[in-house]
């Protein structure tokens, strides 16, 4: 397992639309091997998740995984390690909410994203496995954000009001508490 670089806004990888995985490729010691350097990368950034293009490697791969006390995201519930590969994601209603999100392949900004609350998550997990999950709140809008990865989508090209954008520090000192206030009621209305 090692850490690697994050790749960032600009390099092409990350505006392509990964390819899937196939059952003999998820199966293989490279990338099992993948998949741990992904879970290393995003713990050591404190991430709240990764996709593999997020790395360099265009592969339909993700990890989610929030632990108590994430220094970037407080307020974000716990989500346990979820890997996802070959993810597809159905709305579930047409409940938005606005998030003020990052990224780590975006450094140093942040922004407001129109995201669904409630959507239905269906993927296989790393030992081959199908799952179908229900996403709720904060953690649904974890979930869209790496499948946006996946499709070469970033968080920027989804605010739709360019005056939400903030430097993170601007962000800590201007926007953080009356964010972290309706991300916390959130929290508490879906339990996530």
């Amino acid at each position: 397992m090692s850490r690697r670089a994050i790749v960032e806004l600009g390099d092409p990888v990350l505006r392509e639309r990964a390819r899937e995985v196939t059952p003999d490729e998820l199966r293989s010691d490279a990338v099992q091997d993948l998949i741990d350097d992904m879970i290393e990368t995003m713990r050591g950034a404190n991430g709240a998740g990764l996709a593999a293009n997020q790395i360099g490697e265009a592969l339909r791969i993700a990890v989610v995984e929030v632990r108590p006390a994430n220094p970037r995201y407080p307020y974000k519930p716990p989500v346990p390690l979820t890997v996802i590969v070959n993810p597809v994601i159905e709305p579930l209603d047409d409940e938005v909410e606005q998030i003020n999100e990052g990224c780590l392949s975006v450094p140093n900004l942040r922004g407001e994203v129109p995201r669904l609350m409630n959507v239905r998550v269906r993927y296989t997990d790393r030992e081959g496995e199908q799952r179908d999950e229900v996403r709720r709140g904060l953690t649904a809008g974890t979930f869209q954000h790496e499948l946006d990865h996946l499709d070469g989508i970033l968080f920027v090209d989804r605010v739709e009001d360019r005056g939400t954008f903030s430097t993170w520090e601007q962000y800590d000192r201007l926007h953080r508490e009356q964010f972290e206030q309706r991300a916390r009621a959130i929290v508490e209305r879906m339990g996530s």
